[in-house]
């Protein structure tokens, strides 16, 4: 019975050796491998080609660009709409504020202190629609035709449910202002019943849809 042959362990590590640097040659690599082999009964991959399981990044990819960003310089920049034409456009923004059992109570039945949340909050977020150019740095001041906010008690969920609308006929959109007239009014409501609960938290604040301009319509996916 012909008996295996195990190469001395001083080989070994040389094989081990040779493929670990950096620097060694073909030749070494080719005999390293062939030590490897007697030893252990299959070759060392010397192969660099990536996995088929590794993911290699796609650079074919487009991206759109930043608008308030010069493409020249990278520093913030505010649009110049002068170009542009002038439509009708519109916007929709949502937001809701999770008021907790005894807030929502209260505001359901007009017993907060500081007076009728929903009405001041819907007044709140008109008057924050107005002022977004003064609050969001690049914003364009844009001359509104109407701005309207609803108010909507969600009882299972003790929150409040806000949807701000915003109108114009302008060179820019007035999605910021709907956005913010959510979000005024969302604080708005906070700050009224934060005496009674400091668990309040706003959240969910997001376009809904906008019409108008040179992308269109667009108007979120129902979830």
């Amino acid at each position: 019975m012909a008996s295996s042959r195990r190469p001395p362990a001083s080989s070994i590590a040389r094989a081990f050796a040779f493929t670990s640097s950096t620097s060694t040659s073909d030749e070494s690599i080719r005999e390293a491998n062939e030590t490897l082999n007697e030893a252990f009964g299959t070759s060392a991959s010397t192969s660099t080609t990536t996995p088929a399981s590794v993911a290699t990044p796609s650079t074919s990819r487009s991206f759109a660009t930043l608008t308030h960003v010069d493409a020249r310089t990278g520093k913030a920049t505010m649009v110049n709409v002068g170009a542009k034409a002038t439509t009708a456009r519109e916007a929709v923004a949502s937001a809701r504020v999770y008021l907790g059992a005894d807030a929502f109570a209260l505001v359901r039945d007009n017993g907060v202190k500081k007076g009728d949340v929903l009405a001041v909050a819907r007044l709140a977020g008109i008057m924050g629609a107005k002022r977004t150019h003064d609050l969001i740095p690049l914003c364009h001041a844009v001359a509104l035709d109407s701005v309207s906010v609803d108010l909507t008690l969600a009882k299972d969920e003790h929150a409040i449910d806000i949807r701000a609308t915003a109108h114009c006929s302008g060179k820019t959109g007035v999605e910021m202002e709907a956005l913010t007239a959510a979000a005024v009014s969302g604080l708005t409501i906070y700050d009224m019943c934060k005496a009674v609960s400091k668990d309040i938290v706003i959240g969910d604040v997001r376009l809904e849809k906008k019409t108008g301009g040179k992308s269109g319509a667009w108007s979120r996916a129902l979830s």
